[in-house]
Order: C-alpha cells, then structure tokens, then sequence
C-alpha cells in the first residue's frame, strides 16, 4: 500500500489553489488529511475566512470518518438527518456533508487519505480537489 507524502499533499494543494484561481472563483481553503485523518498541509488564502479551515477539515475528515466522498454523505445525510447531525456530537473534526469533501486513492484502490476544500460552491470545491488528486497522480473518490 502507497502512503501519502508531503510532496503529493503540496501537488494537491498548490494545483487545486491554481485551478481556483484559473476559474476566479471566491478565496479557497484546502486541507489534505492522511488515511489516519492527520492533517499533511493546510492552505488558507489570506482573503478566506476565518472558520474556512474548521470547514475543510470537517469535509475531509467525514469523509474518512465514514468511508465515501462528499456527494455520497450529502445523499445519506438527507435521507437520514438526526443520525447525521449525532455524528457531528461523535466525531472530533467534525462532518460537513458536501461536495468539497473527496477521498484519495492509490491506483489499486487503497485509501491514502482525504482533501476538504471550501470557499466557493461545493461543486467548485469538488472540481479543484479533483484537479488537485489527478495532478498527484492519485485517484479521487467523491460519492455518488
């Protein structure tokens, strides 16, 4: 099983900020987490606000914490809200479900860890965690 390194976390962040900014879209906050939900890198444009790494942390660490990307919790979470607002009280980074929140896979399929982006759309957020795992050379999982 491949780990995932400082160097992919920085091809991820700096290539998601770039793909950000190539759309113009609104200042960006990206997280990359470890299989284990430890956070490799974290990046905050100085025009985000304040709470944007709180967000992007839960996006990603929900994502782990449950086993699917963002999209998937979205739909969960609207068919079941009570135990999906409980989980907020459970788990420590928390859980925000929304696109944004994308797990990284290794070409074999093994969990390497998780990217929380935020800032714009969920769909926008999506779209450069997208660009930022494919850069890395990694496989991004975002649900349904």
């Amino acid at each position: 099983m491949t780990r995932l390194t400082s160097d992919a976390a920085q091809t991820i962040i700096t290539t998601a900020i770039a793909e950000g900014k190539k759309r113009n879209l609104a200042p960006l906050c990206v997280v990359v987490l470890d299989a284990g939900g430890h956070p490799l890198m974290l990046w905050r444009d100085d025009k985000a606000s304040i709470s944007r790494p709180d967000i992007a942390m839960a996006k990603a660490s929900g994502c782990l914490s449950m086993g699917f990307g963002g999209r998937e919790l979205v739909r969960r979470a609207g068919a079941n809200p009570s135990f999906y607002s409980a989980l907020n009280t459970l788990l420590p980074k928390g859980l925000v479900p929304a696109p944004g929140g994308v797990l990284i896979r290794d070409a074999e399929g093994d969990l390497l860890g998780a990217v929380g982006i935020t800032g714009d759309t969920g769909d926008n957020d999506e779209i450069c965690a997208m660009a930022g795992i494919a850069a890395a050379g990694l496989v991004a999982e975002v649900g349904s």
